[in-house]
């Protein structure tokens, strides 16, 4: 991934960015060398990726243990008008954009049948997603035997990594004042995503 250096991602944003959204993009290549991506819920643990997918996916028969794999994780993202930029009335040399946020996880990846592997796996995610709930749902509160039958019907891959790249594409590069424009402007959008990423920008200008 193409990172200029004032757009590297504060290493401090990326796992509260993993764990906001969620999920990633598991990307791995088969045998033909044709690439299969399919998105799933993530778990950052360690230095490893831990996510679960359905049997009936064939996705997971075509990794070998220590398969090159690829995950992406993106975060808020939007189009910037040239329009929302102070510097439009100065001297007209503005042109549009893309800002977003992308976090590149490079390593290899392994595929998990064994039921507690795949409970632990399980249980995690549901910890996570759940425990801020007043009354959180658990692994537990569900009939053992149903238990067991959904952990048949689906299988773990772990993702030990290699490298991380991140990239924080948020107008960094622009001036305080053409900056400010683009979050009047996002915030002005519809949808929440302009909104979560005005949010994002506007930190940014508080930190600078």
């Amino acid at each position: 991934m193409y990172v200029p250096r004032f757009n590297v991602m504060p290493e401090a944003e990326l796992r509260p960015l993993v764990e906001a959204v969620g999920s990633a993009e598991l990307i791995t290549v088969d045998a033909d060398g044709l690439p299969q991506a399919t998105r799933l819920p993530v778990i950052w643990s360690g230095d490893r990726l831990v996510f679960h997918l359905a049997f009936a996916n064939p996705h997971w028969r075509t990794i070998e243990p220590g398969s090159p794999a690829l995950a992406v994780v993106t975060g808020p993202e939007g189009y910037v008008s040239p329009s929302w930029y102070a510097t439009k009335a100065e001297h007209g040399r503005v042109v549009p954009t893309w800002n977003y946020s992308a976090i590149h996880f490079r390593g290899r990846a392994t595929v998990h049948r064994d039921p507690d592997w795949l409970r632990a796996a399980v249980t995690d995610l549901t910890v996570r997603h759940e425990e801020h709930r007043a009354d959180p749902w658990q692994v537990g509160d569900a009939p053992e035997s149903y238990i067991a039958q959904q952990l048949k019907a689906i299988v773990g891959v772990e993702l030990e990594i290699e490298t991380v790249e991140a990239k924080a594409k948020r107008s960094q590069n622009r001036s305080e004042a053409d900056r400010a424009g683009v979050v009047a402007g996002l915030e002005g959008e519809p949808g929440l995503t302009g909104r979560a990423l005005a949010a994002q920008m506007r930190e940014d200008l508080r930190r600078s």
